[in-house]
């Protein structure tokens, strides 16, 4: 546990960030692994066919951390202030909504997967392999469920640490049966599907054990009941529907493109596939560091700590700054032999190239995300979390717009474009809400 209300800020979110961050490499990097795997051993329709349903996994995902991180607005402020009744009352409610959201995601995905496919206009030439991964994933999705929420309450109090060892031992699981059931046992794509959902319900459990274990720290003393509190479910609700609402929104938008963006073949669609997965590592840096203001902007929200979280937005912009910086050079640089590693430059010359360009735009313009992770970040850890929502709407409308207005014109160039485009759209209301100074008055604990 780390209380972040006194001594160094440039430490706190360092060490808080680098732990999330290495996390975030290890979760990106099986994901990248089931990419290659997936590419040269079953081919590039697989390959397409795998990643259309990333809108969809994402979607869940979006859900899953939109209320755990709403719980966890509670929880830091709560652990800032010393409140720790609050605190193991909002762990145990936010449990009971969590695995609720668990049921509900796997009854849906079993009944509704293909005909969101089709609607997504899936070519039908990949559907298959759409349909059979996207199902086991969404049947075993109780597994990032138990692991969002676990890893949520864990860094919302400080602990950074657990949740990426969890995240390291899942990630070598994942590639190891990856391997074992595709290449060994030759099970196709429904093998990748199963060795991501096997590491992610191990490491859901693993969490939380681990919160189990350090009980006494959040407050437990054994005689509480375990039953959710009807006061803190409402906050947490009420919490989490705008983070989780605006999460959505975002993939609802990525949902919207990724239907553009299969009208355009499977090259493209592979291509896209390969690119984003690179995008989704790179980007891992400015989250984290964004993340980590969150968690402590919650807690000197917690005691009142303006000048804190001022300084501490100051010295994060800097850090934002000079990693985006650095990633976009790279990622215009080593674009080609970046996205060569998951695509036979030969075989797919219009995949090669169309994820080479998505990198060559998106990564210049993480100069732009940065601006509005570090403003959004401090508003949603003080519990503006309305402001976040709004925010989140306007990011959405400047992707969906510019992405079906310049596609006509364009090609697939204007939807790589339409991404800079809503992070620019996305930037002008955190930032406005910050220096109008309403978001002190949103404390939640």
């Amino acid at each position: 546990m780390k209380d972040m209300t006194k001594g160094s800020i440039l430490k706190a979110l360092i060490t808080f960030s680098v732990p999330m961050l290495i996390a975030s490499v290890f979760q990106q990097l099986y994901t990248l692994v089931d990419t290659v795997i997936v590419s040269r051993y079953l081919g590039a329709e697989v390959l397409a066919g795998v990643g259309a349903t990333g809108v969809l996994t994402y979607l869940i995902l979006c859900i899953a951390l939109g209320m755990a991180n709403g719980g966890g607005l509670i929880i830091s402020q709560c652990y800032g202030s010393r409140n720790y009744e609050k605190l193991k009352k909002t762990i145990i409610s936010m449990t009971w909504i969590m695995l609720l959201f668990a049921i509900v995601m796997s009854l849906a995905g079993s009944v509704y997967s293909r005909k969101i496919l089709v609607f997504l206009k899936v070519p039908e030439n990949v559907l298959d392999y759409s349909t059979t991964y996207i199902k086991i994933i969404l049947l075993f999705s109780f597994g990032t469920v138990l692991y969002n929420l676990g890893a949520s309450v864990l860094r919302s109090v400080g602990d950074t640490k657990t949740p990426l060892y969890v995240l390291i031992a899942a990630s070598f699981i994942n590639i190891g049966l990856d391997l074992l059931f595709v290449l060994q046992f030759k099970m196709g794509v429904s093998g990748a599907a199963y060795a991501t959902v096997i590491s992610q319900i191990i490491s859901g459990f693993v969490c939380l054990w681990v919160l189990y274990r350090k009980r006494a720290f959040l407050g437990f003393q054994g005689d509480e009941s375990f039953f959710p509190n009807l006061e803190c479910s409402k906050l947490i609700i009420t919490t989490s529907l705008p983070a989780t609402f605006q999460s959505c929104l975002i993939c609802l938008g990525g949902i919207s493109v990724q239907r553009l963006i299969n009208s355009f073949g499977s090259d493209v669609m592979a291509g896209y596939v390969a690119a984003s997965k690179i995008d989704s590592l790179a980007i891992q840096v400015i989250l984290s560091v964004a993340a980590a203001l969150c968690v402590f902007t919650g807690q000197n929200m917690g005691i009142g700590e303006f000048d804190r979280i001022r300084q501490a937005l100051r010295q994060a912009r800097v850090i934002m700054f000079a990693s985006a910086v650095v990633i976009a050079v790279c990622a215009y640089v080593f674009r080609f032999r970046i996205v060569g590693l998951f695509l036979d430059a030969d075989a797919n010359e219009l995949a090669l190239n169309t994820g080479a360009e998505y990198l060559s735009i998106v990564g210049v313009a993480y100069l732009i995300c940065a601006i509005m992770q570090s403003y959004q970040n401090v508003i949603k850890g003080a519990g503006d979390v309305n402001t976040c929502m709004v925010a989140g709407m306007t990011e959405l409308a400047g992707k969906i717009i510019f992405a079906y207005a310049t596609a006509p014109i364009l090609g697939a160039t204007g939807i790589w474009i339409s991404t800079p485009f809503s992070w620019a759209c996305g930037c002008i209301i955190p930032v406005v809400r910050y220096y109008s100074g309403k978001w002190k008055d949103k404390k939640l604990s």
